[in-house]
Order: structure tokens, then C-alpha cells, then sequence
């Protein structure tokens, strides 16, 4: 059941109309997320930056009423009348004329009280003082009445009283719709609101009741707690969140999001379309003899003798153009056909060169192996035969793998190890460049290390890699591993290595890639080079 639905699924994912439509959907949607995410930042901090500069707009208003009310007190307070007749009256509504934010002033003592609005007064003496500090005391919501002639906030010195209106308060404070200023008392347990509706404090949503930042934004509410000089109360102004609506002029983002979706769904199907193409192509390739194995000689860097080569599969298409080995190797690790590839390698290496081996049993050539022919022992099978067929010596065939072709190391090392128990040798294609670790490669049956070209070409300059291949080098002498380095071009290159240990090494400096008539050429006339650098035969 498993099995069949693994098929169906491998099927579908080779269909490029699917594979376009399933990369527009997913593209579109998460350019979308990402877009609307992005825009509900911009909005959370644009509605933070608000609530902090109208916080600071309070703060600055607040301060300047709270001094007016106390400085009135304090004119008040020094001036030499007490009791309630005339001249009391007068000067109490000279305090309200000299005093923009005082509403109304009163004078009390044991006999009564007096106003400078007699009529119209709202104050509550009676009830002891909301917030008292050393000089004054404060009254805070002193009526509750929507009339804005009505007195909401008062502070009281010694036998005086001012306040200022409902009204003046919402000259002052400009209270965003739905807000609400509160002021906190006992310590941030109980709250009275001066302006707008009652809420209920403490906030029933996570917050930091301590935290520093003065604005604090929760899922329904922004809470800005505005610093004061008196450590008995808190001014809080508090604002309901509309929560997340995208503006008019972010709804480019949809059409914008679509065509770009379906810009990478056509990509999408473009290559995938190429991809099966080329897979076709390439099953074309095998059957009309389009693939074509080369070999690049491998030399001992003391004696400069031809030891051995690495065989080299090149696609060389009817019209002349050659199609490189990273776009079709992988390609064909994907679909399967990395196996036909490496049977033809094989039989191809056999026919060309199997009168070359059995005449110099102390040459070997290599063939590399995809990764699915590492995990699974069906290539000493077909190696076996071939062996048996052309009468040639197991080790004079070596296997080459890359650390990238190791998905499973358990599952390598016994394959390798089946390998190397009948005579082949195994070596680490483009060491360093993968993820073998060092406790890996202890374990691996492995006889050589290939040092990749890209830090040979480092050697003698500043860059970050070129104390790479001195270290695999090391490392491979502890482990008591051959070493083969890769893309030698310069004669610096071979002395060196040669002076640091390398027995052997492959590139054109020696030679380039060559045909089975041209290395049987080199062999057998025994040349330490060739006269001229032979390039690759169509």
C-alpha cells in the first residue's frame, strides 16, 4: 500500500503541469504570508509610534494643568485671607481668571465654604482625598455627570481647593476613540478614570505591570503609562486596538503576490519540461551511442609513469555541442538511470581496455559510482562477470565515491567492504569538498583520498583554502591512505605535493582527457609524457 502511493506520488512529481501549478500555489501563498506579515509589522509599529507621540503630547499637557492647579494653590495658600465673605470671593475668582486650567476654586473651613461658582459648583468635600503627598492632596473623578461645566479633577492645600472641568481636561487631553485616562493608585491595583469609559485594571491579558518601556501593546489594547514626580499615583492612558485591517494602498500586494507566483510556476514547468526533455534525451543518448568514456591518466609524481586513469563519460550531441556531466549525472542519479550510465561505462572500459589491462597488470583504471550504486551491492555483480569475461584482475578496476554519495554509512561501508574483499580499490572522489567526518573516513574501507582540484588551484595563494589540501594530506599519512591530487596545471603544483608526499596526481599538466586509442598509446610506448597535450576526441 505504501509502496504504491510512494509511485503515485513519484509519478505526479514528474509532471511538469503539476509541479508549475503546485510551486505557483506555494509560492503565491507565501509571498502573500510574507507580504501581510510585513504589512501588519508596519502597522503595529506605525499604531506604536502614534501612541507614543500621543503619550508624550499627554505627558507634556498633563504637566502643564497639574502645575497650573498647583501653582494656584500655592497663590492661595500665601495670600493673608481666611474666611468666607467678599474679598475671599474676589480673590478666588481672580485665581480663575489668572489660571487658564482652573474651573473653580473654594475656600473651606469649620464655619463653611465658598466659591467663585456658588451655583454651579461639583465639588465633593466631604470625601477624604484619593492620592495625599507632603504639599497636596488630590480628588480624582469628582463627578461623573457628562456635563462639561462639571468639575472631574481637584488638589487641595491647606484650606483651598481648585479644579478643573470635564472640559477643560478634554481641551487638554486629545482621548483616542474607546480610550480612556486612568489613573493607578496602590501600587497598580486599583485605577480611577478621569476620562472616558471604566476599565477593568488590571489589564486581564498578559502584560508587564513593572516593565520599562512606557507603551505596552497587547492583543486588544495599547496601555502607555506616563512617568510622574509623585511615586503615590500612575497616569495610564489606555486605547483599544482596531486590530489588523490592511489599508486601501497595501492591496497591490494580492495581484502583485499572483504574478510573481505564477511567474515561478512558469519557471517551474520550463524546467521541468527541460528536465524530462533531457531526461528523454539522454535514454536517446545511450541508444544511438552519443556517450563517449574518456580517460584522464593518473601519474606517479616522482617517476612521471602513467599508473593508471580515471574513465570520464562525456555527451557530445549530434549537432557538435557537449553537455556538461554536473547537469546530466545528477539528473540521472534522480531518475534511476545513474545504473544503465555506469553499466555502459563499464562494458565500454572492458571492451576498449581489456587486451591494454590484461597485457600490464599493474595498471588500473577508475569508475565513479552514484550514490544508489554505493547503497545496494548490485555493482559487484555486474563487475564479477565482466572480470570473469575479459580475464582481468579485481584490483586492477578501482571505485570511486564522493562523501556526497554517502547517505548512509553503515549501509556504504558493508558494500564498499564487499568490494574491497575480492581485490578492488576504493578511493574518496573530490575529498573535502562533502561531509565526511574524520570518524567516518576511520571506519570507511577506503585506500585513497582524491584531493578535489579547487585547493590544489589554492596552493601559493592568500586564500582562506589553501591549507586545505596540506591538512587532508596529513591527514591522510596518519591513516596510512594514498593520496591522489586532482587538476595539477602547474609544475610549482606537482613539486610541491611530490615534496609534501603525494605519490600520485592527474592533470594537464600530465595530460588531458584522453581517448582508449590515445592512453593505449601512452602505455605502450611508455612515455612519461605525452610530446603535445592531447584534448578531448569528439
Amino acid at each position: 500500500m505504501m509502496t504504491a502511493a510512494r509511485e503515485t506520488l513519484q509519478s505526479w512529481l514528474h509532471r511538469p503541469l503539476f509541479l508549475a501549478i503546485l510551486a505557483a500555489t506555494l509560492s503565491t501563498l507565501l509571498l502573500l504570508a510574507g507580504s501581510l506579515f510585513v504589512v501588519k509589522q508596519q502597522i503595529e509599529l506605525r499604531e506604536s509610534e502614534q501612541m507614543n507621540a500621543q503619550g508624550g503630547r499627554f505627558v507634556q499637557r498633563l504637566e502643564q494643568l497639574f502645575g497650573q492647579l498647583r501653582e494656584s494653590l500655592d497663590d492661595l495658600q500665601n495670600q493673608p485671607l481666611r474666611g468666607c465673605d467678599d474679598d475671599m470671593i474676589a480673590t478666588l475668582r481672580q485665581v480663575s481668571f489668572n489660571y487658564r486650567f482652573v474651573y473653580e476654586a473654594v475656600y473651606i473651613d469649620s464655619n463653611g465654604s465658598c466659591s467663585n461658582r456658588p451655583r454651579q459648583s461639583g465639588l465633593s468635600v466631604a470625601r477624604p482625598p484619593d492620592v495625599r503627598d507632603a504639599t497636596y492632596s488630590y480628588w480624582l473623578d469628582t463627578t461623573t455627570e457628562p456635563n462639561e461645566n462639571r468639575a472631574a479633577l481637584m488638589l487641595g492645600r491647606g484650606n483651598f481647593r481648585v479644579a478643573t472641568s470635564r472640559g477643560h481636561l478634554t481641551d487638554v487631553v486629545d482621548l483616542p476613540a474607546g480610550g480612556s485616562l486612568l489613573v493607578v493608585l496602590d501600587h497598580g491595583r486599583r485605577a480611577i478614570p478621569v476620562l472616558g469609559a471604566e476599565q477593568l485594571w488590571p489589564p486581564t491579558e498578559p502584560w508587564q505591570a513593572k516593565n520599562k518601556p512606557a507603551l505596552q501593546v497587547t492583543k486588544t489594547r495599547l496601555i502607555y503609562r506616563m512617568p510622574t514626580d509623585t511615586p503615590e499615583y500612575q497616569l495610564v492612558l489606555i486605547a483599544p486596538r482596531d486590530g489588523f485591517h490592511v489599508p486601501a494602498s497595501a492591496w497591490w500586494i494580492l495581484p502583485i503576490s499572483l504574478v510573481l507566483g505564477l511567474g515561478i510556476g512558469f519557471q517551474v514547468f520550463l524546467l521541468a519540461r527541460h528536465r524530462q526533455s533531457l531526461d528523454a534525451e539522454l535514454n536517446g543518448a545511450l541508444r544511438r551511442g552519443e556517450l563517449q568514456v574518456l580517460y584522464q591518466p593518473i601519474f606517479d609524481l616522482r617517476s612521471r609513469n602513467c599508473v593508471g586513469a580515471e574513465a570520464l563519460l562525456r555527451w557530445r550531441r549530434p549537432d557538435g555541442t557537449l553537455t556538461s556531466p554536473d547537469l546530466f549525472i545528477p539528473m540521472a542519479e534522480d531518475t534511476g538511470q545513474i545504473r544503465q550510465i555506469t553499466d555502459f561505462v563499464l562494458h565500454r572500459l572492458f571492451d576498449q581496455l581489456g587486451q591494454l589491462l590484461r597485457a600490464n597488470p599493474q595498471l588500473y583504471i577508475s569508475v565513479n559510482l552514484g550514490a544508489c550504486d554505493v547503497m545496494v551491492p548490485r555493482i559487484g555483480e555486474v563487475i564479477a562477470r565482466l572480470l570473469a569475461r575479459h580475464r582481468v584482475s579485481a584490483h586492477q578496476i578501482a571505485f570511486e565515491v564522493t562523501e556526497r554519495g554517502l547517505i548512509d554509512v553503515l549501509v556504504a561501508r558493508e558494500n564498499l567492504q564487499a568490494l574491497r574483499d575480492v581485490g578492488h580499490q576504493v578511493l574518496i572522489d573530490d575529498f573535502g569538498t562533502g561531509y565526511c567526518s574524520l570518524a567516518y573516513l576511520q571506519t570507511l574501507p577506503v585506500d585513497c583520498l582524491k584531493i578535489d582540484k579547487a585547493f590544489i588551484d589554492a596552493l601559493g595563494h592568500d586564500a582562506a583554502s589553501s591549507g586545505v589540501a596540506p591538512h587532508i594530506i596529513r591527514m591522510a599519512h596518519d591513516l596510512q591512505l594514498k593520496v591522489i591530487a586532482e587538476g595539477i596545471e602547474h609544475e610549482s603544483q606537482a613539486s610541491y605535493l611530490s615534496s609534501e608526499g603525494v605519490t600520485f596526481g592527474q592533470g594537464w599538466l600530465f595530460a588531458h582527457a584522453l581517448s582508449a586509442v590515445q592512453l593505449i598509446e601512452l602505455i605502450t610506448r611508455g612515455r612519461r609524457r605525452l610530446g603535445r597535450r592531447l584534448e578531448d576526441e569528439a
